[in-house]
């Protein structure tokens, strides 16, 4: 499964990003963030196309050598990108989709919530459960 998932504001600052091997938590900060250069990308080329009918999903982002990088935007903007072990070769794209929307469902449960303030990092437990499920399960 994925080991490093980013929800990223509308104006480009992570609300949420969580990581496997904490060890490696930097490098995956660095990831997701060139990551936003290619999904930008992305739907700017989506948007010169016919009329406003985009697709969520953006689909794998970049390939590097330990990874595979995919992406996901809202409909306000908001973007959510999952980093995959490239050695996992058994995790199919409808599988990908399917993380994507279990997570845009969880990260529209926490902005309807009346007691977070849009703009704040997430720190919702419900959440974070949803990622935990999503993580790789390492030890």
């Amino acid at each position: 499964m994925a080991v490093c998932i980013a929800v990223i504001a509308k104006e480009n600052y992570p609300l949420y990003i969580r990581s496997v091997p904490t060890q490696n938590e930097l490098k995956f900060h660095y990831t997701v963030h060139t990551s936003l250069d290619v999904v930008e990308e992305k739907i700017s080329a989506v948007g010169k196309s016919i009329g406003d009918q985009r697709e969520l999903y953006l689909g794998l982002l970049y390939p590097t050598e330990d990874y595979k990088v995919y992406g996901y935007v809202t409909n306000s903007k908001v973007k959510f990108v999952i980093v995959v072990d490239s050695s996992n070769t058994s995790l199919r794209d409808n599988e990908i989709r399917s993380m994507f929307r279990k997570l845009h469902n969880s990260f529209t449960d926490v902005m309807c919530n009346p007691f977070h303030n849009p703009g704040d990092s997430i720190q919702s437990k419900a959440f974070d459960g949803i990622v935990s499920g999503m993580m790789v399960q390492t030890g």
